[in-house]
């Protein structure tokens, strides 16, 4: 048996009618470029994500860049950031022309905390990039966000890969995203609402970062060859809107899908010297990942059973030979660096058959001896 780390065309199969239908109806009307399947998909995002404006874009990269270029921040000032997640984070802010300044994570959750934001903050330090990793909120935004108001930090969330996730905010639940100052979107192929394509969206209550972004992503203006703002084309075009508008509906279903995956590996996973990733009711499991002190060496067996798995990520950020330049070294982020040895993901997604998850924690099971300690922190 193959179990695969992920299966696409189930989804498809199961939605090809309406999905053909919607390409169909893009097609027929021969408006590929923005348009009413663009602004339809905004209002929909915005309604499920409770936020005010949504501006579609041609990627979750660009979702950051965009949002950090709306904020007219002076050249090379600071940005936090994780050290400990996928590289687009920060690379937004070096190519929006700022300096990205580096933050441990939470040993568990492998997320940003106010304590980790606050080690890493500096005098005039614009901006913190809060990731929701793995499909779960950061804890206690509350916090995170009563500190960037006292610092000045305007708060953006990469929600890239927590799609419908939600966390207490404010004495009630709010959806990640739609905490902070703007939140950035993406939906890549393999992400819990996934286009057939790259495709990205910037929400957010504040007009006039949405105005700006609406502009920066053609050109920097909203009438045609009028240019107020130095934009680039970053237009999400009406394919990949009228794709992700049949999906969006589906998408609290998958989630619960997801969530019933996640149980099963924590069942079949328990008592083993593993280290299983928290689980709270707002996760919505964009992948699994759990923490294994001789990662490489089990990864090759499960290969060896036909059992896919992937590594996100094996090198943390601070250690990037393309930020080398920022003077960072081994040893500065611990936790980081010890994720970025032992995490591995394991497949999930809606469709994922009983028997498939049964083999993995079995391949896991005889790939991992029982006396192999637990990765620090988990």
């Amino acid at each position: 048996m193959t179990v695969p780390f992920l299966d696409l065309q189930t989804q498809y199969r199961h939605l090809r009618p309406r999905l053909d239908g919607a390409l169909g109806r893009v097609v027929a009307d021969q408006r590929f470029i923005l348009g009413p399947e663009v602004e339809g998909l905004e209002a929909e995002v915005a309604a499920y994500l409770d936020t005010a404006y949504a501006v579609g874009c041609a990627s979750g990269t660009d979702a950051l860049l965009l949002t950090l270029r709306a904020l007219e921040l002076e050249p090379g000032t600071p940005v936090i950031v994780p050290a400990f997640t996928f590289f687009a984070t920060a690379g937004a802010v070096w190519n929006a022309g700022l300096r990205p300044v580096f933050a441990d994570v939470d040993p568990l959750t492998l997320n940003l905390t106010r304590d980790t934001i606050e080690a890493a903050y500096e005098p005039g330090t614009g901006a913190v990039i809060v990731v929701h990793l793995y499909g779960r909120m950061a804890d206690d935004m509350d916090g995170v966000a009563e500190l960037c108001r006292a610092r000045g930090m305007a708060l953006i969330e990469d929600a890239a890969q927590s799609f419908g996730a939600s966390g207490p905010v404010g004495g009630g639940t709010v959806r990640s995203g739609a905490v902070g100052l703007a939140g950035c979107l993406s939906f890549f192929p393999t992400k819990i609402l996934g286009a057939f394509g790259d495709a990205g969206m910037v929400v957010t209550d504040d007009a006039d970062l949405a105005e700006r972004v609406a502009k920066l992503r053609v050109h920097g203006g909203r009438q045609m060859y009028h240019h107020e703002m130095v934009g680039t084309n970053s237009r999400l075009d009406a394919l990949q809107a009228a794709v992700l508008r049949e999906k969006l509906p589906s998408v609290d279903g998958w989630i619960e899908r997801r969530r019933a995956v996640a149980a099963a590996y924590a069942d079949g996973l328990a008592g083993t010297p593993i280290g299983l990733p928290p689980i709270g009711d707002g996760d919505v499991f964009n992948v699994y990942t759990v923490r294994i002190p001789d990662r490489d060496a089990v990864r090759a067996r499960l290969a060896e059973e036909r059992v896919a798995t992937q590594v996100y990520y094996p090198v943390p950020l601070h250690l990037q030979q393309c930020f080398a330049s920022l003077g960072y070294g081994r040893g500065d982020f611990p936790a980081s660096e010890a994720a970025a040895e032992t995490v591995l993901s394991l497949p999930i997604y809606p469709e994922m058959p009983a028997d498939h998850v049964d083999r993995v924690v079995a391949g896991l099971r005889e790939a991992v001896p029982t006396e192999a300690g637990a990765p620090d922190g988990t």
